[in-house]
């Protein structure tokens, strides 16, 4: 049996969802050395200019994509659906979330300075943040974290990916807003 088509196969069959390494050795009954062996054959035919796919990595996950420099042609193919973009306090939430999870709704809220409460619903309803545990502090507060479609929504193999967040001096400095620097000439 050609395990590499096999392979092939379940990633497709498997589709968004992609299929971890460990599922994949149950399966396929190979050990961790021969699976990886396949998925770079796999991967090195993909590889080709010949080939519209690639495998792609997704957190713990293995999935089939389409290659990116095609991306023109698929939209036009599908047509260019309307996403409603994600506002930037939804950004920001996510931001939160992704940099510090497991992270509590309260913790969010003290970071952004206002309730967060109704961008968590979204954004849990649209799957970018899941309930990943709950708090020790009283209350037991549900703990959130990202989900693997937040990884590929952003294009990113795991939170490691996420840039670094540059240092922002605090400044003791607090800012006059009725003396602008900026003079109005009469």
């Amino acid at each position: 049996m050609n395990l590499k088509a096999v392979l092939e196969g379940m990633l497709f069959v498997a589709g968004d969802e992609g299929l971890s390494l460990d599922n994949l050795i149950n399966i396929l009954e190979v050990d961790k050395e021969t699976l990886k062996k396949i998925i770079s054959h796999l991967d090195e035919e993909y590889n080709s200019d010949d080939r519209g796919l690639k495998l792609e990595y997704y957190g713990e996950r293995l999935k089939i994509v389409t290659k990116k420099e095609h991306a023109p042609y698929y939209k036009k193919l599908i047509g260019e659906e309307a996403k409603e973009p994600l506002s930037p306090s939804a950004l920001e939430t996510l931001a939160i979330v992704a940099y510090n999870e497991p992270v509590t709704r309260i913790m969010v809220d003290e970071i952004r300075g206002v309730s967060s409460a109704h961008i968590i619903r979204k954004l849990v309803f649209k799957n970018f943040i899941k309930e990943v545990g709950r708090s020790e502090l009283p209350g037991r507060p549900i703990l959130y974290g990202v989900t693997p479609q937040f990884l590929d929504y952003f294009g990113l193999k795991s939170t490691k990916d996420l840039p670094e967040i540059e240092d922002v001096p605090e400044t003791n400095e607090e800012t006059n807003l009725f003396e602008s620097k900026y003079k109005e000439e009469i």
